[in-house]
């Protein structure tokens, strides 16, 4: 049976095979926020607040962050404190920013297609043997 509209389908369009797993993940997204905010970096204590996370939930995160060389962790000493610098590296803004176009893109399809589903819901049904439940 045909649909009453033919909708444009590409196979895998909901896949979103675009977006970086090593981004996606909402912590990690919240402290690659905050540091494309802050160029010089942010010290650790800066980011687990602006982020409420835990020492070892920030420390995991940065991990991964770092593993796929997204920030980098330096280490270092104010008086006799130690200090963890994180700061974003040039592939990691630049993963980034092209992660942010892509879910722009993403929200810009979505919302043309739910604005035009808006229009095809006001526009009564008629003989497409369809009816409300």
């Amino acid at each position: 049976m045909k649909r009453p509209e033919q909708r444009e389908t590409v196979s895998g369009q909901f896949a979103f095979e675009g977006l970086d797993r090593a981004l996606h993940e909402k912590a990690r997204l919240g402290i690659l926020s905050s540091l494309v905010a802050n160029p010089e970096g942010l010290l650790f204590s800066e980011v687990k607040e602006l982020c409420s996370l835990t020492d070892g939930n920030l420390n995991r995160h940065l991990q991964v962050l770092e593993e796929a060389g997204l920030v980098e962790i330096l280490k270092g000493q104010r008086g006799k404190r130690p200090q963890t610098l994180v700061r974003l590296t040039a592939e990691g803004r630049r993963r980034f920013l092209e992660y942010i176009n892509l879910l722009e893109q993403i929200v810009l399809e979505n919302r043309k297609a739910a604005t035009a589903e808006q229009s095809r819901e006001s526009a009564k049904r008629t003989g497409t043997g369809w009816l409300p439940t």
